[in-house]
């Protein structure tokens, strides 16, 4: 009870505060609100809107369904997670956060999946989208399109380096519930609760993937309209959330710097940076991204005196974290299912110091060591944001679902084989 008296009161303390910025500062307000506002608009809504209604439709039409079932002989035994939710982390690193955390609380809401395994879908698949990593950090901010690879590299390598480590997660939990056979999920796509929680293979069957997705079909029910209008109206109410929250923090950042404080800030980052022996230039970086991930990956590449590994690092740092901005997002989703956002936030940090570790470990086999003047962006090289990145974006997600599909294929292979050959062996 005390500690939600003490919450309670930080966060009276906190918008009290704000509000008097506000009215300290009402033009850096206005620009501030206007800027997250076009932010919003320009970028977020067309990148997003279009993602949320399609997903919305290939669940209510079973498609999610039956690529998980395909996806069942990868996604179990390397992530301890159904391949339904293959579909999800192909979704979310096409289109970037916060689609991830709808779609796995839809997955959760349907009892496709345990809240563990939610948890640890949220955490590893939630990523910054490539368009977004090439076009605006790449080639927009750094100016050239030869970061992107390494960049990439790092940023989703340790996604799936994050979502290995995390199978581990919640063991206790599902090995509870295995034995009090208290399990939270309805017999979907015919497995039984002990398949559906362990991690051995399944098969790769295109036939019982087609009837898993005719029985999806047949249990949802609604016709074309009704859920044509639903998956609008849904998404459009998260758009709403997603941009109220983008504006709100776009002013709060610009107030505490318009203020004072965020120099306050700087310097115990440049101190903990001076430590662990990286340039105290990137504070200002590592703070803005730690509100917002656009103003954070764009001041990582401003520091003039900064080598370019460290500051493709802060970059790779700060996409990965995503910003308080993507995580009040990810929080309010979650919201409304029962996941748990400590998890995320825990994964978070992880992922962030996993893809800075990885680019600095990769940054002199990949680029060498004469990178720091890299060439300039072409016009040839330029990659459009908005409503015309959406056809890119979903070509991305489609070949994202063909490599998992092949992959799922092969997993299921060389289990067949190690099967036959111990069989042999045994014989």
């Amino acid at each position: 009870m005390n500690l939600t008296r003490i919450a309670i009161s930080l966060i009276i303390l906190t918008m009290t505060s704000l509000g008097v910025l506000m009215v300290c500062y009402p033009a850096v307000s206005w620009e501030a609100g206007v800027t997250g506002l076009a932010i919003w608009w320009e970028v977020l809504f067309p990148s997003l809107f279009p993602f949320f209604v399609i997903s919305e439709l290939m669940l209510g039409f079973g498609i999610v369904h039956f690529l998980g079932k395909l996806l069942d002989p990868l996604m179990k035994p390397l992530f301890r997670i159904p391949g339904s939710g293959g579909f999800v982390a192909a979704m979310g690193f096409a289109s970037g956060y916060p689609v991830s955390a709808k779609l796995a609380t839809k997955l959760r809401e349907q009892r496709l999946i345990s809240r563990v395994q939610g948890e640890r879908l949220v955490a590893f698949t939630t990523s910054s989208d490539p368009i977004f990593l090439i076009g605006a950090v790449s080639v927009g901010f750094f100016g050239s399109s030869q970061l992107a690879g390494i960049l990439a590299l790092a940023h989703y390598g340790s996604a799936l380096l994050l979502g290995i480590l995390l199978r581990f997660y919640g063991t206790r939990e599902e090995e509870s519930l295995l034995q009090g056979s208290a399990i939270d999920m309805i017999p979907d796509q015919g497995s039984a609760p002990s398949d559906r929680m362990s991690s051995s293979p399944a098969k790769f069957s295109l036939r019982s993937a087609l009837q898993a997705m005719h029985e999806a079909r047949l249990n949802d029910g609604r016709s074309l309209g009704e859920l044509l209008k639903q998956a609008v109206s849904s998404s459009l109410q998260l758009m709403a959330v997603v941009g109220g929250l983008v504006v709100f923090f776009s002013v709060v950042l610009k107030l505490l710097t318009a203020s004072g404080i965020m120099s306050l800030l700087y310097a115990g980052i440049q101190s903990l940076l001076v430590t662990a022996g990286l340039p105290a230039d990137l504070a200002e970086p590592f703070v803005g991204g730690m509100f917002e991930v656009t103003l954070g990956a764009k001041a990582a590449a401003a520091p003039p005196g900064v080598p370019l590994m460290y500051k493709a690092a802060a970059a790779a740092f700060i996409l990965s974290w995503g910003g308080l901005s993507v995580h009040a997002q990810v929080a309010s989703i979650l919201n409304g299912a029962d996941l748990r956002y400590l998890p995320f936030l825990a994964a978070r940090l992880i992922h962030g110091i996993l893809a800075a570790s990885l680019l600095l470990l990769l940054w002199t086999p990949m680029m060498g060591t004469g990178s720091a003047a890299m060439l300039p962006v072409s016009p040839e090289e330029e990659i459009s944001v908005g409503w015309s990145s959406v056809p890119d974006a979903f070509v991305i997600f489609l070949k994202w679902i063909a490599v998992l599909l092949i992959l799922s294929l092969l997993a299921r292979i060389i289990h067949w084989i190690l099967a036959r050959t111990e069989g042999r062996t045994r014989k």
